[in-house]
Formats: C-alpha cells, structure tokens, sequence
C-alpha cells in the first residue's frame, strides 16, 4: 500500500466499527497515526489493538460526538499527543426513529442533529487551528439520503442533506485557510448499522432491482474513496460530494 499519508495525523469519529473502522485502519495502513472516537472505549480497544498489531499507532478516546466541550478536549488531547492534525474524518452518525418523518418525536430529531450535523461542525470547528497549519483536510461523512430521501428515514435523510451543505458551506470559507473539505455520500454499505436491510433477503431482492451493481458496498469501499479525497491525488479538490452507491441513484 502507498504510505500517502507518513508521518501525517487523523482522527476519526465513529471509529469504533463500520465505516469509521475501516478508515481508521487503511490511514494508518497508509501511514498516519490515527485517533479512534466514539462512546464505547471497548469497542475502541479493539481496534486500536488490531491497527497496533500491524505496528500502527492509535489513540482511543471515548467521547461523545455531539458534545463541544468533549470534541475540544480530545482534538487538544490528540495534538498533545501526536504533535498536531493534519486529517479529521467525520463519521459519527446515529438513526433512532424509523417512520414517516411528521411522526419523529421532537427528541429523536435533536438526538439525530446533534450527532450527524452539530457534531460534524463543533469537530471542525475546534480542529481548523490545527489543520490551518498542515493544509489539512475535512472528510464529512453523508449518505445519497442526503441526495435523495431514503423511504421512513426522513430526518436522517435530512441530516445527512444538511452535512452535504455543510461541506459546501466549509469548503468555500476554509479553502483561504489552506484547508480542504470534501463529502463521500454512501448508499447502502454493509454494516451493522444497516443489517436491518441488508440481512433481510426479501429487502434486498427488492433493492437489487434498483441497483446498476448487483451487491451492497463495503466499509473498505468507502475507506477507499475517503483515502482518496484526503491524500495528494485530490489536492485540487474541495466542497466535492464522491457518491459511493453502486448506481442506484440512477433508478
């Protein structure tokens, strides 16, 4: 593998299985040094554990994403330990309500904006000081939810919207600053997140129909196009949504 990223630090949020995982292990595959956030430290262990026994460095902080004062904490926590930040890969996410979107309970729609929007701002937010100074990089994690709305998932679809103009939006203020924010939009990525979809045969027939590749992606899919929108083969490259969906957006 290209070690692009040498000597260089990334902190992922939601690190702790799926996407977050996947990328958290190919950037220290490819050479930086990696700081793993999410609520759950056992989860966490493990996958430092995993990225060190491949001779890797990783930072575990159990932080809750959607709260500023514990983001903060742990982007300086990272910087004291690793000597600054030069990637922040924004993944945290969360989906409790299922159901028409009129029907959401007002605390299940904060629960949802605090997670997939406010904390993806309060995490640049608080890292631009120390990206300013590497030329770094955003990568917020969204979903073609966010493109096209997803059936009895509306306030996730509209996060997930929401994140998608967030990119832009930190894209053409920060892009004066030395600094890159790019968006990967997943479509259906099998994790458990989405087993409810994917470990149902007769769902999956369905959206078989509806798909120009005939399977679901993978979280190493995604790794790889976030990889490639944080490295030197996108240097020319900001405020971009990659969608990663097998075509089924085309349907």
């Amino acid at each position: 593998m290209k070690r692009d990223f040498e000597n260089k630090v990334a902190l992922i949020t939601g690190a702790s299985r799926g996407i977050g995982e996947a990328v958290a292990i190919s950037l220290s595959r490819a050479g930086a040094r990696v700081a793993l956030l999410s609520r759950k430290m056992e989860a966490l262990q493990e996958v430092a554990s995993a990225i060190e026994e491949e001779g890797g460095e990783a930072l575990p902080l159990s932080v809750h994403c959607g709260k500023g004062d514990e983001i903060s904490r742990a982007i300086e926590r990272v910087v004291e330990v690793f000597g600054g930040l030069d990637v922040l890969v924004n993944n945290a996410a969360t989906n409790p309500h299922f159901g028409p979107i009129l029907d959401c309970p007002e605390s299940m729609w904060d629960k949802i904006f605090q997670v997939n929007v406010k904390g993806y701002f309060l995490a640049i937010q608080a890292a631009v000081p120390h990206l300013e100074g590497s030329q770094g990089v955003v990568i917020n994690v969204a979903s073609i939810a966010g493109i096209r709305p997803a059936p009895m998932m509306g306030v996730y679809s509209v996060s997930k919207a929401a994140v998608i103009h967030l990119t832009r939006t930190c894209a053409k203020e920060l892009g004066g600053r030395g600094i890159r924010v790019n968006c990967v939009a997943p479509g259906l990525i099998k994790t458990r997140f989405s087993q409810a979809i994917w470990g149902n045969e007769a769902v999956m027939d369905e959206l078989m129909k509806f798909h120009a590749i005939d399977r679901i992606g993978t979280p190493e899919e995604v790794a790889d196009a976030v990889l490639y929108l944080a490295g030197p083969s996108a240097t020319y490259i900001t405020g971009s949504t990659l969608v990663l969906d097998g075509g089924e957006l085309l349907y």
